[in-house]
Formats: structure tokens, C-alpha cells, sequence
């Protein structure tokens, strides 16, 4: 949804829709509710966390990084300032393996610093 909403820039209703409308099987809904709450939270506080990317990311402009990575960043960012509960390990991991999957060989290195 991050990424869709990143290269769009639809209302985050219309990114949903979009996003579960073309998703097969639908998750449960505890499943479903988390993936929204992460997406729009994310989305909210983007400006705030823009900012920290771009503090932290030596050489690199925002608008330069793979569309994956820059919304790889931006999620672990949110959690792990918005979600204490989750271990801060789980939140660097998970963001590794959707990089590994979804992005290019040399996005690990990159996220993980």
C-alpha cells in the first residue's frame, strides 16, 4: 500500500480499496485491520519521518532511493516510533526479508544501515 500510495499519491481510502480489491485470499480481519493501521500511520506521519530519513541517509536524497527501499524506511521508521510494543530486532528483520524479496541485492546492506 506504502509503495502504491508513494508513487500515486491517492487518498490512503482509495489506495486501500485498490490494494484489498486486487489481494486473493484477504487476510483475517485482525490481519487486514494491522496492514491499514500500519499503512495509514505511516502515511500520517510521513513528513516527520522524511525528515529523519534524510537526516540519517549520508549521500543519499529521498527521491533517489528505490521506491521499495524508500517505504521500507518508511515503515520501520513509524514502528519503531510508534510501536514500542515490537521489538525493534523484529521490526529491522522484517524489513530486511520484504527487501530481500521485493528489491534489488543491494537494498539489505542499505536498509540495514
Amino acid at each position: 500500500m506504502l509503495f502504491q500510495w508513494d508513487l500515486g499519491r491517492d487518498s490512503p481510502d482509495k489506495v486501500e480499496e485498490l490494494f484489498w480489491s486486487n489481494t486473493r485470499p484477504l487476510p483475517d480481519e485482525p490481519l487486514h485491520d494491522a496492514a491499514n493501521s500500519l499503512f495509514r500511520g505511516t502515511v500520517e506521519a510521513v513528513e516527520e519521518i522524511d525528515r529523519l530519513i534524510r537526516r540519517s541517509a549520508e549521500h543519499w536524497r529521498l527521491e533517489r532511493m528505490a521506491a521499495v527501499d524508500r517505504n521500507l524506511l518508511r515503515l520501520g521508521t513509524y514502528e519503531l516510533l510508534y510501536h514500542p510494543e515490537t521489538p525493534p530486532p523484529a521490526i529491522i528483520n522484517e524489513a530486511l526479508e520484504i527487501a530481500r524479496k521485493f528489491s534489488g541485492e543491494e537494498s539489505v546492506p542499505f536498509i540495514n544501515g
